[in-house]
C-alpha cells in the first residue's frame, strides 16, 4: 500500500550551551574548534537568548503543514530532520522507515539550491535510505526561489516593512538590501546555480516592486572563518559602501532564509545594526516567515508542484 510523506530539512542548531562544541565539531566534519572559536560561538548564542529558535520553528512548521494538508483531505505525515544536530536527517529517516512510508518528498527550508548546501541535505537522505535497503522512493525539491507564492509573500513583507519601519520616509529614500548566507567561491567553478538563483529572486522582487536599479542591491552574510575566499560583497562592507553613497535608510531582506536563527538574530539584528548605528544609518529588516501561515502557503504550493 502506497504511503506518502514529506520531510522538511533544516541546518540544525544546539539547544544547550554544553552541546555547542559537539555541534561545531560536526559542522567542521570532525575537527574540533579552538577554545577561542568555541567561546566566540557560545557568546553569540548567549546574546540571542542562549540558543537558536530554529528547531522549535522547524518542528512547528512541519506540524502546521501536516495539519493544513489534513484539513484539505490529504493524510500525509510531515517530518523534520536536521543536517548538523538532533534530530539528524538519518534519525528522522529511522522513524520514517518504521512508519512504513513508501514515497518521500524532501524539501529543504532554503529556497535556493547549491550542491554544497541543499545537495548535502539530499545526500544525507539518500545515504539513510540506502542504509535501510533503498525501500523508499525519494523525490527532491531542488529549489523554489521563483515560486509565485514565495515571491508574492516576500513582496507583501517588504511593502509592510517599508510602511511600518520607515514611517514618513519616501520609499525612494530606502535602500533595499537583499541578503543570503555566503558560501565559498569554489562553488562558482562547479557552475553551481546558488548565486544566480539568489539574484533571480532579488531581481524578480525588484521588478514586482517597481524599483529602479540604484534603489536595491545584494550582499552576502555570515561567511565562514576560513582561509578560502567566500562569495561577496559582505553585508558589513556593503553597508560602508551605502554610507559612502549617502544612503541613510536601509531595509535588509534576507531572502536566503525562512526562519530566525543565529544568522538572522545575531549577524543582522546585532552585528549589522551596530555597524549601521556607527555609520548613522537607520537599518531595519523584514520579518522572517518562521512557522507563519505564509510559509505554510508557500510550502503547500512547493509540494503540490513537485
Amino acid at each position: 500500500m502506497e504511503k506518502k510523506a514529506i520531510i522538511l530539512m533544516a541546518y540544525g542548531s544546539p539547544e544547550r550551551d554544553e552541546d555547542v562544541e559537539a555541534y561545531y565539531t560536526h559542522i567542521r566534519r570532525g575537527r574540533r574548534p579552538t577554545q577561542e572559536e568555541l567561546q566566540n560561538l557560545k557568546s553569540r548564542y548567549k546574546l540571542i537568548g542562549g540558543h537558536s529558535p530554529l528547531l522549535k520553528v522547524t518542528n512547528s512548521t512541519a506540524e502546521k503543514l501536516e495539519e493544513r494538508l489534513a484539513r484539505e483531505g490529504n493524510s500525509i505525515r510531515v517530518y523534520a530532520g536536521m543536517k548538523h544536530w538532533h534530530p539528524f536527517i538519518s534519525e528522522t529517516f529511522d522513524q520514517i522507515s518504521k512508519d512504513g512510508v513508501t514515497e518521500l518528498t524532501a524539501v529543504a527550508l532554503a529556497p535556493h539550491y547549491s550542491k554544497m548546501s541543499i545537495g548535502s541535505y539530499q545526500d544525507a537522505l539518500k545515504k539513510a535510505n540506502e542504509e535501510h535497503g533503498s525501500k523508499i522512493a525519494l523525490k527532491f525539491v531542488d529549489s523554489w526561489h521563483l515560486n509565485p507564492i514565495f515571491v508574492g509573500k516576500w513582496k507583501e513583507r517588504i511593502t509592510k516593512a517599508c510602511e511600518e519601519k520607515f514611517q514618513g520616509i519616501d520609499r525612494k529614500q530606502i535602500f533595499l538590501l537583499f541578503s543570503a548566507h555566503s558560501l565559498p567561491e569554489l562553488i562558482l567553478s562547479w557552475n553551481d546555480p546558488y548565486k544566480n538563483q539568489l539574484l533571480q529572486t532579488a531581481n524578480k522582487l525588484a521588478s514586482e516592486l517597481s524599483l529602479e536599479r540604484g534603489q536595491y542591491g545584494f550582499s552576502f552574510q555570515s561567511a565562514g572563518h576560513t582561509s578560502e575566499p567566500w562569495l561577496g560583497p559582505d553585508m558589513l562592507e556593503k553597508l560602508k559602501e551605502l554610507d559612502a553613497g549617502s544612503w541613510k535608510n536601509v531595509l535588509v531582506i534576507p531572502i536566503g532564509f525562512v526562519s530566525d536563527h543565529l544568522e538572522i538574530l545575531f549577524d543582522i539584528d546585532i552585528e549589522a545594526k551596530e555597524l549601521a548605528k556607527e555609520l548613522g544609518i537607520h537599518l531595519e529588516r523584514t520579518e522572517s516567515f518562521n512557522d507563519s501561515s505564509d510559509l505554510i502557503d508557500i510550502l503547500e504550493s512547493v509540494v503540490a508542484q513537485s
